[in-house]
């Protein structure tokens, strides 16, 4: 579980780094890049401690696929609510079908 914690917070530090700065078009560039790194910054520090501990439970393909999910839902929350963007039924199919591919990777063959 602390895996799972761990990635879900590294994900939101992510996400306000690489799309925060959307609502901010007029701020210069060089600020918005400074910016986001030292955000990316916190999101390394939970990032890489979930991929240690979960290492332990999980395959690295296993790691990375629950990231990318937990980054689909951290992602959608953030777009609707902070960028008030419409989370549309295409979006949400393409969703399904990353989702879909979890059940791939888990799967023991």
């Amino acid at each position: 579980m602390t895996t799972i914690i761990f990635l879900t917070i590294s994900n939101i530090f992510m996400t306000i780094a690489w799309y925060g700065h959307l609502k901010y078009k007029n701020s210069p560039l060089f600020k918005v890049i400074l910016i986001s790194w030292l955000i990316a910054f916190a999101e390394y520090c939970f990032q890489v401690p979930a991929n240690r501990i979960g290492h332990a439970q999980f395959s690295a393909a296993q790691l990375k696929t629950i990231q990318e999910v937990i980054t689909l839902v951290v992602f959608s929350a953030f777009s609707v609510l902070y960028l008030k963007e419409e989370l549309k039924w295409n979006y949400l199919a393409g969703f399904l079908f990353i989702v879909i591919a979890v059940i791939f990777v888990f799967k023991k063959w």
